[in-house]
């Protein structure tokens, strides 16, 4: 196990970065890493290099994989597929592909036309901002892969179940018209060459980058003061885990916001430091990358109320139970 613990702490924990930003700080310009400024200063530049670092080295190999699945292929998988493998593969397909909850609606859009059973589209919808390869890696750099794995499984969990429900509930007549009359083509997919596949996945990476950079900023800065600057005795007293009212809460605070998960794991490393419940920090986290209010009004374009009612329910409900079991069973993870 040491290997692995040595290659855990400096592959995905990045030891070697931390200590080359503390001399950086020390040496180069004598800030006092026991300061509040420089605690903070060495918790932004760490976090902030880390992740990305590990974006581009994650959404690389992960794009890579994609390009062997694009649309027309993951349709004609699911389509040969019913009932709960259906969801299950829909479930899966989601953490394949390294989308926020915005940008997995246009693949929703196109499954959904396509004729694909809405059960299973709305596992793909509820897993891909969820859970994706890239968050497994992030989740275990910054907790541990005990929490990384657990977090994983209760996500592919609610995203079934929500497919299965929504499945069963028979609100086809809740989408809008254009989807699902929406015209498919059927276009070849020629073979792609290694460099083909190569310069996909940078304009992967690119382009998601281009998307989080500043959410990711936003996210390490507001993780660096909660870590910081604001009293442990307040977080506690409005979110500590003692407090039946902090998963809920936490859920709510984060349905207004938007950002991938990676922008959010930094502020959940922080409350969690700062003495918030373990399902209570995670809770906010998927409550903002599958909640967020701009993705429900992308949503709201492409279904009708009561199927958004349903779906939005479903979620919430299995977020808030995610957050109580992880908070109840925090000892088996920290």
């Amino acid at each position: 196990m040491e290997p692995f613990k040595w290659l855990d702490d400096q592959l995905l924990r990045m030891d070697w970065l931390a200590w080359l930003v503390r001399v950086l700080l020390e040496d180069g310009f004598g800030l006092d890493m026991a300061s509040r400024s420089g605690a903070s200063l060495h918790f932004f530049i760490f976090d902030v290099i880390k992740i990305f670092i590990l974006l581009s080295v994650l959404i690389f190999s992960i794009s890579w994989v994609q390009s062997y699945f694009p649309p027309e292929r993951t349709r004609r998988i699911l389509g040969g597929l019913s009932g709960f493998k259906a969801k299950l593969t829909g479930a899966l397909l989601g953490t394949i592909t390294p989308f926020c909850s915005c940008s997995s609606i246009p693949l929703f859009i196109g499954f959904t036309s396509s004729g694909l059973p809405l059960g299973v589209t709305f596992s793909f919808l509820i897993s891909s901002p969820l859970v994706d390869l890239a968050s497994v890696i992030l989740l275990a750099s910054i907790f541990n892969w005990s929490i990384a794995i657990a977090y994983v499984l209760t996500g592919l969990v609610l995203a079934v179940l929500g497919g299965m429900l929504i499945g069963r509930a028979k609100m086809e007549r809740y989408v809008e018209a254009f989807v699902l009359h929406n015209p498919v083509l059927e276009i070849p997919q020629e073979e792609l060459t290694r460099r083909d596949r190569a310069q996909f996945a940078w304009a992967q990476v690119s382009d998601i980058f281009r998307r989080v950079w500043l959410y990711v900023l936003i996210g390490v800065g507001i993780g660096a003061a909660i870590h910081n600057w604001i009293p442990a005795d307040w977080i506690e007293a409005l979110l500590g885990q003692n407090n039946w009212w902090s998963v809920p809460l936490a859920s709510l605070i984060g349905i207004p916001m938007y950002a991938d998960i990676f922008g959010t794991l930094p502020i959940a490393e922080a409350l969690v430091g700062q003495g918030v419940g373990l399902g209570t920090a995670l809770a906010f986290m998927m409550a903002v990358t599958a909640l967020s209010l701009p993705s429900l009004i992308m949503l709201k374009k492409v279904v009708k109320t009561p199927l958004l009612a349903l779906f939005f329910g479903i979620v919430a409900v299995g977020i808030v139970l995610i957050g109580y079991l992880f908070n109840t069973l925090s000892y088996l993870f920290i």
